[in-house]
């Protein structure tokens, strides 16, 4: 995006409330490739997407340092649950920290661990599904968490432009992250359990809604 046209939007949003922003400070001084974290913009946008869903059961897939997780617990309902499996354990003491600063403590469940591994324990249908983790993985983590998403309710998954990689005409030996973002991206065109929209917001994020029958 034009970084004039970014600083416009910027401007004419919501502002980031303090706890995000001094997540997003402190994330980009002290974590290696704080690009990961969603930041203001995106951020927003999966606030607003939980606010119009008022889910009560999101499982995140991919918390890095906790900021999107906050971000959609925002929307949750009154007993809304949210769930969030990070894989790199040397996260756990600066996500556990903002959550507890952002106030949903007692909503945002943390795992650690294999999002793989974690998926088939939860005995819970959810209303909102947010993809973010190892991108060579994404197709498999789509299949996981397919028939626990009720019908009707939604899977986000970010990242799917991938920095106009899959654009490429091939795929360089060993880029596993790209040519698992292409299997993704073909699997969803084609399933047609789901709908299927793609936003061009930051690296992609595509919206995908469970058909009803």
């Amino acid at each position: 995006m034009n970084e004039e046209l970014k600083k416009y939007i910027l401007n004419h949003i919501s502002e980031e409330d303090e706890v995000l922003k001094k997540l997003n400070r402190e994330t980009h001084v002290n974590i290696y490739h704080p690009r990961q974290l969603s930041g203001h913009l995106q951020g927003k946008t999966l606030e607003m997407f939980s606010k119009m869903i008022k889910p009560d059961n999101i499982l995140e897939l991919g918390t890095f340092t906790g900021y999107s997780a906050i971000c959609l617990a925002k929307g949750l309902s009154a007993n809304g649950k949210l769930h969030t499996v990070e894989l790199n354990d040397e996260f756990e003491g600066i996500i556990k920290r903002y959550i507890k600063l952002s106030g949903f403590e007692d909503k945002i469940t943390l795992h650690i661990g294999d999002a793989l591994d974690i998926i088939p324990d939860f005995d819970i249908m959810f209303d909102l599904v947010f993809i973010d983790a190892n991108k060579s993985k994404y197709l498999d983590y789509y299949k996981a968490v397919f028939d626990k998403v009720k019908p009707g309710a939604y899977i986000i998954a970010d990242n799917v432009i991938w920095d106009t990689k899959i654009l490429d005409k091939e795929v360089k030996a060993g880029d596993y992250f790209t040519k698992g973002i292409i299997e993704f991206n073909e699997f969803v065109k084609n399933d047609t359990r789901v709908e299927k929209l793609i936003f061009p917001l930051r690296d992609g994020m595509m919206l995908i809604r469970k058909n009803l029958v």
